[in-house]
């Protein structure tokens, strides 16, 4: 009798880094279980994914405590061991701090922080019986700004605590770690079949010390190194995915 697969939830699942991530996990040989609220978006993704491995595609607001619950309960009634999860889902809301509501600031931590922290409490049972890794997808605007993005910055640099927190908490049997990207391109990853890629100029990739900006599979390599034994001595530890920006010097011309 074959042993199952090995489970990962990956939240924010159905397009752009959470797509990639998704697909890396397939590859790598896991049950993947791809959450998101988007539901044209999750049916287009599993369409995509048919035939790449086993995905079960389960449409959930991550923000909604009940919801979280029985996405979870879905996954612990299927065979094999939850060894991995990716808190991956979150959105922006670029706003004036003067006409950013106080729904609106609470919809972007609900998103991008709460679900981390309702996914980690629902998955950490299961998780500690069997061993695995969290990872959460921050971003380097916990460490800086543009103006007008203070509840997505607020949430990215919450998930960096919680992050830390979590590692201490359920260590040693959970690990826990955090990928901070920067300037990802994800235009290609959307889920409209039809969108068309961002058009990047020779000046875009320069920019970076990299050379280049960044893809989604970037991230995915990292996630999935982070959730594989080889990172087995890394936990609390956040990660910058940035091609070099966040260390480069930039004055006005």
């Amino acid at each position: 009798m074959a042993t199952p697969a090995p489970k990962a939830i990956v939240t924010g699942g159905a397009q752009g880094i959470g797509r990639a991530i998704v697909e890396r996990l397939l590859d790598d040989g896991r049950h993947v279980f791809m959450l998101d609220a988007d539901t044209a978006a999750l049916d287009t993704a599993a369409g995509r994914l048919a035939g790449r491995g086993r995905l079960t595609a389960v449409a959930c607001d991550v923000a909604d405590e009940a919801a979280v619950a029985a996405a979870v309960a879905t996954v612990a009634q299927t065979d094999g061991p939850l060894t991995a999860l990716v808190a991956n889902a979150g959105i922006m809301v670029r706003k004036r701090v003067t006409e950013l509501s106080l729904a609106e600031w609470r919809r972007v931590l609900d998103v991008n922080l709460t679900s981390a922290f309702l996914l980690a409490r629902a998955c950490a049972p299961l998780m500690q019986r069997d061993g695995g890794a969290m990872v959460t997808i921050a971003s380097t605007r916990a460490h800086m700004s543009e103006p007008h993005t203070e509840s997505y910055s607020a949430s990215k640099g919450g998930l960096l605590a919680l992050t830390h927190a979590l590692a201490v908490s359920l260590g040693p049997r959970v690990r826990v770690n955090c990928v901070s990207p920067d300037w990802i391109d994800v235009s290609a990853w959307r889920a409209d079949p039809d969108a068309v890629p961002d058009a990047l100029s020779a000046e875009d990739h320069a920019q970076h010390p990299a050379g280049r900006v960044g893809r989604p599979e970037d991230v995915a390599d990292m996630v999935a190194w982070l959730l594989s034994e080889q990172s087995g001595f890394v936990t609390g530890a956040e990660f910058v995915i940035d091609g070099g920006m966040t260390r480069k010097m930039i004055y006005a011309e």
